[in-house]
């Protein structure tokens, strides 16, 4: 049967098969998540980064091993769009956790945890980004059940601050 929690923690201590980070279409690690997965992974996810085709689409999603990130066995890294160019990208960041979920699926794996993608700096003026990013999680969690209901997985969606964690909750209850 399968789940999904929503949880005041960051989504890389997280014991899971995959773990997402909301990434850039150019891969650069420098800040929020990703520099926290890059710190805990180690220089060999730059490496293995910098083979793919860039720029990524909004959406669309990468897998790397998890290098030295012990508490997951692979990096589902899944372009967030960043709402202050892209105002309307509601499509491409539920994409962005549905394709996360597709991703986790062909791997064979079944458990995952996702940070607020687009929530934080890609929020751009979105009345509230938080509640954005979560009603698309649950969205396209809900989906993905639908279309693979034979298919378990555990879903922890991670909101970093006590402040984000209360603005997804109540977006995660309705």
């Amino acid at each position: 049967m399968s789940t999904i929690k929503l949880i005041n923690d960051s989504c890389v201590n997280q014991k899971v098969d995959a773990i997402v980070n909301a990434a850039n279409k150019y891969m650069q690690q420098d800040g929020g998540i990703a520099y926290a997965i890059k710190q805990k992974a180690g220089k060999e996810l730059d490496v293995a980064c910098s083979k793919y085709k860039l720029p990524i689409k909004d959406g669309e999603v990468i897998v790397t091993p998890s290098f030295n990130i012990n508490n997951a066995k692979i990096i589902i890294h899944s372009v967030g769009p960043d709402f202050g160019v892209t105002p309307k990208a509601f499509l491409e960041l539920y994409n962005a956790y549905y394709n996360s979920l597709i991703a986790l699926k062909d791997y064979k794996y079944h458990s995952i945890s996702f940070p607020l993608i687009s929530a934080s700096i890609f929020g751009g003026n979105l009345p509230n980004p938080v509640a954005e990013s979560t009603k698309q999680c649950k969205k396209a969690y809900k989906k993905f059940i639908e279309d693979y209901p034979d298919y378990d997985i555990d879903v922890i969606l991670c909101a970093y601050t006590s402040n984000e964690y209360n603005a997804a909750l109540i977006e995660f209850n309705k």
